[in-house]
């Protein structure tokens, strides 16, 4: 029945920011019109926590923070806050030009897929 996730972001700079997502994290896109890339994305999951209703988080997911992070300080882009282990996992934020903080997530549990 569902064969993907579809996630939009918003950017007050579009361009900085699909800047951002195909020059600096070399993902993959097409042009659906006009300019509007749809970036590919590798496999996604989905949690669901308790809270209040409409809130919602994106993380992109790395095998590891520290070395994602140091991968991405080399292409000049500079860690948004500190490193955070969780227990669970480990956290890390990057700042996306024209977009604002990004999360990084270090899972620990076992990969539905």
């Amino acid at each position: 029945m569902i064969t993907g996730v579809h996630a939009i972001v918003f950017a007050s700079d579009v361009e900085k920011a699909r800047g951002f997502f195909r020059d600096v994290l070399d993902l993959e896109s097409v042009d659906a019109g006009g300019g509007w890339l749809i970036f590919a994305l590798p496999p996604a999951e989905l949690a669901c926590h308790p809270g209040p209703e409409g809130r919602h988080e994106l993380y992109l997911m790395c095998d590891d923070a520290r070395a994602t992070l140091e991968a991405l300080r080399a292409k000049g882009v500079e860690p948004a806050g500190e490193v955070s282990d969780q227990g669970w996992g480990v956290l890390a934020h990057v700042e996306v030009p024209g977009l604002g903080r990004l999360g990084l997530y270090e899972p620990r549990h076992p990969s539905p897929l």
